[in-house]
C-alpha cells in the first residue's frame, strides 16, 4: 500500500528541483535518477506552460518569447551539470552527455551500487 501523500510528492519534486539549482555549477559527484528526471520534468512543464501562455494569451508575442529564451538560458548550466552528475552515477565520464542516444540510455540506467571514482552512491547517503 502506497502511503505517500500528494503533498509529499510535490515536496519531493520541488526539493529535487531546488537541489539541482543550488548545485548549478557542481560538475563533480553523482546525481540520482530521480534528481535528474524530476529536474527534466519540471523544466519541460515550465517551458511548455510558458509556450502555451504565449500562444493563447499573447498570440506568440516576442516579449514572452524572450522570457522563454531567458528561462531556457538560465537552466542551461544546471541542466548540463545534473546530466554530467547523472553520467557519473552510472559510472561513466561526463563527456558521455555528448553522445545522443547513449546518454539517454545511461540516464535511465540504475546507478553503480558502490562508490566509484566520482563519489559515494547518493542512495546510501543519509
Amino acid at each position: 500500500m502506497n502511503t505517500s501523500s500528494p503533498t509529499a510528492i510535490r515536496v519531493s519534486l520541488l526539493s529535487n528541483y531546488v537541489a539541482v539549482l543550488k548545485k548549478y555549477n557542481d560538475f563533480d559527484g553523482r546525481a540520482r535518477r530521480s534528481e535528474y528526471w524530476y529536474f527534466f520534468l519540471i523544466n519541460v512543464l515550465i517551458s511548455q506552460g510558458l509556450n502555451l501562455i504565449n500562444t493563447l494569451l499573447f498570440n506568440g508575442s516576442a516579449v514572452v518569447g524572450w522570457l522563454i529564451i531567458l528561462f531556457n538560458l538560465a537552466i542551461l548550466i544546471p541542466s548540463v551539470a545534473v546530466a554530467v552528475r547523472r553520467m557519473h552515477d552510472a559510472g561513466k565520464s561526463g563527456w558521455y552527455v555528448l553522445i545522443p542516444v547513449y546518454n539517454l540510455i545511461l540516464a535511465c540506467t540504475e546507478s553503480v551500487k558502490e562508490s566509484n571514482q566520482y563519489g559515494a552512491n547518493p542512495k546510501t547517503k543519509g
